[in-house]
């Protein structure tokens, strides 16, 4: 195996260091879990792992503050688990089950919480931008301080909705950060093949959004542009770009094979610059834990993920009534 290389970090408390192993390590065995249902026919319909791009959302969330707003793509559950929404919940989403934060109806990319400020869960690509900007716009109407975090990939970075939010964004002055989840493949197609330019951060440029590019990689990289991007937004200097490279080990969605990459390719990021394996180095190299320690914890994460799964399995599906609930209109009799 190469060498891992690591940063010990003399900012950040051993508490936190911590919380990020713990709550980046949930989300990886809780997207292990989905896999393994998806492949027992217990999760329908698409699902899209978050493996691999723990770091972002956890670095993310540890810059917000209670009452901040958040809004992504289909690759959501990282994102549910984060902001601290019940991991039973979101099993009994994935499953379809009526316990879960849709009421079973949703599934795997369509989920919300009001309580936790998560608005989604969106199955069109870059859809989620405009409607991340129109959180935003409420928050300014308001004038409440809250910032929304608007999340979308390389490959919804295309989309020219994209760029009529920027401009919307930039001339009412918007407490919006837009994330770029870069993880270089988009839905197959790697970002050489399908950009013009490398740096997706500067496409804010011509609107004069100001913008930086974050190592994905590195839980406390994305915290402290996290801090930078919130501070610029709660101060009243409109909208801010974060794009944050990152890299997902798994394809597309759990029916994608990844052919169009190498097995040597994912087995080095793996080996080299995992996001969850180089908090771990940090908290052992500086004596802020033992093996011991970091076995219990995950042993305790995983009595959690499997907990969720029981949860989900004993829900019932929901009744067909459920189909005339949570409706615009009243169904014609």
């Amino acid at each position: 195996m190469a060498a891992r290389k690591t940063t010990a970090k003399s900012n950040v408390s051993a508490k936190d260091l911590l919380q990020h192993y713990k709550d980046m390590l949930l989300i990886r065995r809780f997207e292990e879990k989905a896999g393994q249902l998806y492949g027992m026919g217990l999760i329908g319909g698409f699902c899209h792992l978050y493996i691999g791009q723990e770091a972002v959302v956890v670095g993310l969330e540890a810059a917000a503050e209670e009452g901040d707003k958040r809004i992504t793509s289909y690759r959501d559950h990282g994102h549910m688990l984060a902001c601290g929404m019940d991991p039973n919940g979101v099993m009994a989403e994935l499953t379809g089950r009526i316990d879960g934060y849709s009421k079973g109806k949703g599934g795997s990319m369509h989920m919300f919480s009001k309580e936790k400020h998560f608005y989604g869960g969106h199955g069109i690509v870059a859809a989620q931008v405009p409607l991340g900007a129109g959180l935003a716009f409420a928050d300014k109407y308001q004038d409440n301080g809250r910032v929304t975090f608007t999340y979308f990939g390389d490959g919804a970075a295309n989309q020219g909705q994209v760029y009529e939010t920027f401009n919307m964004a930039a001339i009412w002055d918007l407490p919006c950060i837009f994330v770029i989840e870069n993880n270089q493949y988009a839905m197959g197609t790697s970002q050489d093949r399908s950009t013009s330019t490398p740096d997706l951060h500067t496409r804010g440029e011509a609107f004069g959004i100001p913008g930086e590019i974050v190592d994905g990689m590195d839980v406390m990289a994305v915290k402290e542009a996290g801090e930078r991007a919130v501070k610029h937004c709660r101060s009243g200097k409109g909208p801010y770009i974060l794009e944050i490279k990152t890299y997902r080990y798994r394809g597309h969605s759990m029916s994608d094979p990844a052919k169009y990459r190498t097995r040597e390719e994912v087995q080095k990021m793996r080996d080299e610059r995992d996001p969850i394996e180089q908090v771990r180095d940090v908290l052992l190299t500086g004596k802020h834990a033992s093996e011991d320690d970091l076995k219990a914890i995950d042993k305790e994460i995983k009595k959690v993920v499997n907990a969720s799964a029981e949860f989900a399995k004993d829900s019932p599906l929901p009744d067909v009534s459920e189909l005339w609930t949570d409706i615009y209109a009243e169904a014609e009799v």
